[in-house]
């Protein structure tokens, strides 16, 4: 389930809220509880592929093409 951030248009309370994707938005702000008082933010995700060692995994169209210049270079 995603994280979802909100901010009150009114009092700018911010906060997170643990959402099945699928769930009405929030609409009632907790701390000042005004309605349609809140926007849904756009956060940073946390999920990044770095480095080389994914793409070993077959999850890169190069993966093939890295396998065969790592034979090639242990040679």
């Amino acid at each position: 389930m995603p994280i979802y951030e909100y901010e009150c248009k009114y009092c700018e309370h911010n906060f997170e809220v643990l959402q099945n994707i699928n769930a009405r938005r929030k609409r009632k702000c907790p701390e000042c509880n005004r309605k349609n008082a809140l926007n849904r933010l756009v956060s940073v995700t946390n999920f990044a592929l770095k480095g080389k060692g994914w793409a070993k995994d077959g999850y890169s169209k190069s993966a093939s093409d890295n396998n065969k210049k790592e034979k090639t270079d242990g040679e």
